[in-house]
C-alpha cells in the first residue's frame, strides 16, 4: 500500500473534522426598493453635509452673519436677528430655505457708520455686494457639502465606490434642481410682506411704515439696506426697540372681533392702541357670549381706551348689549346702514339679525344673513348716489358681507375665528378677522389653544383707501408667541396701476360660495 505524504494526511483529517460551510445565495432587492434606498441615502447624506460643513460666515454691511441652506417644504428666507427675533420672507418656492443668522455687530464697521453718516448713502451698494459674495460662497460650499455627505454615506451603506459616487452625483443634481427652482420662483418683492416673530413683532417700523413701502419703488435692495441700517442702529444705540412712528398722514384702524367675554383682550387692545397710535377701533361683533345684562360690566373698559369704538352686533350680542354700548360717549353703534364719519373715515354697518344664545329664536341660517346684507347694500348704493359714499362697511357674518360686493371698497367681518382676505367678484375687498379673544372659553375645547388675532389697517387720509394692513397673532392660553405679518393690496405693489373704485350695481351681485369655518362650532353658535 502506497504511503500518503504527511501534509495530505493532515489536510484530509482537517477536512473530516471541520465541515465545509455552504455560501448563502446573494439576495437582490426589488428595483423600486433599490431606488428608494438610494434616494434615502442621497437625501440624508446631503442634509448631513449641509448641516456639518454647509455654513458660510460672511460680513453684510457692519454685521457678521452666517448663511446656510436647509431642507424645507416651503422654501423662503429666514433672517434671525438675535436676540430681537426673526423675519420670514416668501422669497422663493423650492425644497431649500436660506437661513441668515445675524451673529454680532462689528464694532469697528458700525462706529465708522456712526462717525461718518454720509457712508450710509453707499450702504445699499455695499450690502448688495456682500450678499452676492456670500451667496456665491454659500453655493460653492453647499455643492461640496452635499456631494461629500452623500458620497460618504453611500460608501458607508453600500461599501461600493461606484454606488457611493452615484449617490454624490444625484445629490449634486438635486441641489442644482433646487437652485434652479429657487431662481425661477425668486420674488424680490417678498421683503415688502415679511412675517415678524419674537421682539421684532413689536417694531413693525423696522422695515418702513405703510406709506413709505407703498411710495418707494426700489424694492429689494433699498429695503434690505434699510433693514441693515436700522438693525445697526438698534444694536449700537440702545438695547430696547424703538417706538413705532407711523406716517402722520395715515389713518390707523384697529380691527377686532369675537372677543367672547375674554377680559385679557382689553389689555391687549389698549396696548395696541398705544403702540400703533390707533385712530379708531372697529369691532365686528360677538363681544359677549350670552348677551345678558349681567355681562354688561365686561364692556366698561371700552370707555377708557381713549379712541372712538365702532361696533356692530354679532350673533352672541343681544339688543341689551347694544343699548348699553350706545350710552358710552366714545362708542358708535352701526345698525341701520347709515354711514357715520369717525376719525376721517365713513363707516356703515348693520347688526347680525340672529341671536343664537336664545334657544327660543328660530334659526334661519344664511338666508336671514343675506337679507340683512342686502339691506346694507341698498343703503350703501343710496349713499353713493347722494354723493356721500361709505369708505368701510362692517358686518359680523361673512355671508352678509358678500352682499355688499361692488357697493363699497372694503367690508370687515368676523364670526369664523380665523383671518381671511379676498377681493370679491365686483372689486370689494373682504377682510375676515380672527378672534381677538382667542375664542373665549372655546379656546380650551381643542387640542391647541386658539390664537388671539387682530389687524392694523392703514388708510390714506386723502383718498381714504386701504394702503396696507398688519395681521397680528398672539399665542393663545399658555403660549407666549407673537407674529406680525405685513400685507399690501396688489394695486399698491410697486409698479402696479391703481384698481378702479367699486361702482354700485343696480342689484345685489351673485355671490360666490361663502367662506367656511374650520369646524361647526365656529360656523354656528353652540
Amino acid at each position: 500500500m502506497p504511503r500518503i505524504p504527511l501534509p495530505q494526511r493532515l489536510r484530509a483529517r482537517s477536512a473530516r473534522r471541520t465541515p465545509r460551510l455552504a455560501l448563502a445565495p446573494r439576495t437582490h432587492l426589488h428595483p423600486w426598493l433599490q431606488a428608494l434606498s438610494l434616494a434615502a441615502v442621497v437625501v440624508v447624506g446631503a442634509w448631513l453635509g449641509l448641516l456639518v460643513v454647509g455654513n458660510v460666515r460672511t460680513p453684510v454691511g457692519p454685521m457678521n452673519t452666517t448663511m446656510a441652506l436647509r431642507p424645507s417644504l416651503t422654501g423662503g428666507t429666514k433672517i434671525n436677528v438675535s436676540p430681537l427675533g426673526t423675519l420670514e420672507l416668501s422669497s422663493h418656492a423650492a425644497p431649500v430655505r436660506l437661513d441668515v443668522n445675524v451673529d454680532q455687530l462689528d464694532p469697528v464697521r458700525a462706529q465708522a457708520l456712526v462717525d461718518h453718516p454720509e457712508r450710509i448713502s453707499g450702504l445699499q451698494q455695499e450690502v448688495t455686494h456682500d450678499v452676492e459674495r456670500g451667496t456665491l460662497d454659500l453655493a460653492v460650499r453647499s455643492c461640496v457639502a452635499v456631494v461629500t455627505g452623500a458620497t460618504v454615506l453611500g460608501l458607508a451603506v453600500y461599501r461600493r465606490p461606484r454606488r457611493a459616487l452615484a449617490a454624490g452625483g444625484l445629490a449634486l443634481a438635486l441641489l442644482a434642481a433646487s437652485g434652479g427652482t429657487a431662481y425661477a420662483t425668486w420674488n424680490p418683492e417678498s421683503v415688502l410682506e415679511p412675517k415678524y416673530t419674537g421682539l421684532l413683532s413689536s417694531a413693525p417700523s423696522l422695515v418702513g411704515n405703510a406709506r413709505s413701502i407703498v411710495t418707494e419703488f426700489d424694492v429689494y435692495q433699498k429695503e434690505l439696506a434699510r433693514l441693515v441700517t436700522n438693525v445697526t442702529k438698534l444694536y449700537d444705540v440702545t438695547s430696547t426697540l424703538p417706538a413705532y412712528q407711523p406716517d402722520p398722514s395715515t389713518i390707523r384702524v384697529l380691527h377686532v372681533s369675537d372677543i367672547h367675554l375674554n377680559p385679557a383682550s382689553w389689555k391687549i387692545i389698549g396696548s395696541l392702541v398705544e403702540q400703533y397710535d390707533v385712530n379708531v377701533i372697529v369691532d365686528s361683533g360677538d363681544t359677549m357670549d350670552h348677551g345678558t345684562a349681567a355681562e354688561n360690566a365686561f364692556l366698561d373698559p371700552i370707555a377708557d381706551l381713549g379712541v372712538p369704538y365702532v361696533w356692530v352686533r354679532g350673533n352672541h350680542d343681544s339688543t341689551t348689549t347694544q343699548r348699553y354700548l350706545e350710552r358710552m360717549k366714545n362708542v358708535r353703534v352701526l345698525d341701520d346702514g347709515a354711514a357715520r364719519t369717525v376719525a376721517g373715515l365713513r363707516f356703515a354697518g348693520i347688526g347680525d339679525p340672529q341671536f343664537t344664545p336664545d334657544r327660543s329664536t328660530e334659526q334661519t341660517g344664511e338666508d336671514v344673513e343675506a337679507e340683512a346684507g342686502g339691506r346694507l347694500a341698498a343703503a350703501l348704493r343710496a349713499q353713493t348716489a347722494a354723493g356721500t359714499p361709505a369708505d368701510v362697511a362692517v358686518v359680523h357674518e361673512p355671508s352678509a358681507a358678500r352682499e355688499t360686493d361692488g357697493t363699497v371698497p372694503l367690508v370687515l367681518s368676523g364670526h369664523l375665528h380665523h383671518e381671511e382676505t379676498e377681493v370679491m367678484e365686483h372689486g370689494t375687498r373682504l377682510r375676515v378677522e380672527g378672534s381677538t379673544g382667542g375664542s373665549g372659553l372655546r379656546a380650551v375645547e381643542g387640542t391647541y389653544p386658539d390664537p388671539i388675532e387682530a389687524s392694523i389697517l392703514y388708510f390714506d387720509r386723502d383718498t381714504r383707501r386701504l394702503q396696507a394692513w398688519d395681521e397680528l397673532k398672539l399665542g393663545g392660553l399658555g403660549e407666549t408667541t407673537a407674529e406680525v405679518t405685513r400685507h399690501l393690496p396688489k394695486e399698491n405693489q410697486p409698479g402696479a396701476s391703481p384698481s378702479p373704485t367699486p361702482s354700485p350695481s343696480p342689484a345685489s351681485p351673485t355671490s360666490p360660495t361663502s367662506l367656511t369655518s374650520p369646524s361647526a362650532s365656529r360656523s354656528a353658535a353652540p
